[in-house]
């Protein structure tokens, strides 16, 4: 079996031929496997990808992060020692162009808890410490962004497709979200997490909907990175939503039902 350089098969004979899934499966799954893969930084090699693609985008790109406090050109924090990655590969480049992190429970405080201050946060009810994750560092290099079309914003490149001039880049850019969110679903899965919160660009919030993959708010917006919506969702309903709305887009990042997320405690 042939391998590429990030570890997985090049064999394409056990991927679903033209014509065994219904025609809008068929079209969002030759789209992103076409153009992307999600993989997990298994290695010291990978995860580096991560932190430099991440230094590029909150330090060079944008003045989220003071580049000084990071010579190394990786943007790493205090979050990371609890933390696992996925990176989001441009098959025809093989190039890393996205990642996104999820922060995984401690017996510290998640960081969303540093700038939303809703109650609900601290309903274990509603929040079980011992499965709830934040999903972090959610970008895509603008160097990339470029290349696909003139976008602008760290979160907000992932913008509403009917603005793309060129029909292949609407079809494209989704399917960045896509990738990385499939990445948040198999480390959700891989963890047991049943809850998953986060501070998003309302941008991506809004593209996510779209594509059926529904955040809710918590507590109004804040100045964070920009304008930023804390917001929270269960993989479980993430799943169910998606099959009930858009069974394409579920496919894709269930790996046809492979992926199944754990059921909230009580």
């Amino acid at each position: 079996m042939q391998m590429d350089a990030f570890g997985r098969s090049t064999d394409l004979a056990s991927r679903p031929r033209a014509g065994q899934e219904s025609a809008p499966d068929a079209a969002l799954a030759e789209t992103y496997h076409r153009y992307f893969d999600v993989v997990a930084t298994t290695t010291q090699e990978l995860l580096d990808e991560a932190l430099r693609l991440r230094y590029q985008v909150y330090c060079v790109e944008h003045a989220f992060e003071n580049p000084l406090e990071h010579p190394d050109g990786r943007e790493v924090d205090r979050y990371d020692d609890r933390s696992v990655h996925s990176l989001l590969i441009h098959k025809p480049t093989q190039s890393v162009v996205g990642t996104v992190r999820l922060i995984l429970p401690s017996d510290e405080p998640l960081p969303i808890t540093e700038v939303c201050h809703d109650s609900r946060l601290k309903d274990p009810s509603l929040f079980p410490p011992a499965t709830t994750a934040e999903i972090s560092r959610f970008a895509i290099s603008k160097n990339f962004r470029r290349r696909v079309e003139d976008a602008r914003g760290i979160d907000a490149s992932l913008v509403d497709p009917a603005t793309i001039a060129d029909p292949t880049n609407r079809r494209v850019i989704p399917h960045m979200a896509l990738g990385l969110i499939k990445g948040v679903g198999q480390m959700s899965v891989q963890y047991g997490i049943t809850n998953l919160c986060a501070v998003m660009d309302p941008a991506l919030l809004r593209l996510l909907l779209r594509l059926g993959i529904r955040f809710d708010p918590l507590g109004p917006p804040i100045k964070y990175h920009g304008t930023r919506q804390p917001c929270h969702a269960k993989p479980l309903a993430i799943s169910k939503g998606l099959r009930a709305e858009r069974p394409d887009a579920w496919d894709l990042i269930t790996d046809q039902g492979t992926l199944n997320p754990q059921s909230p405690a009580g």
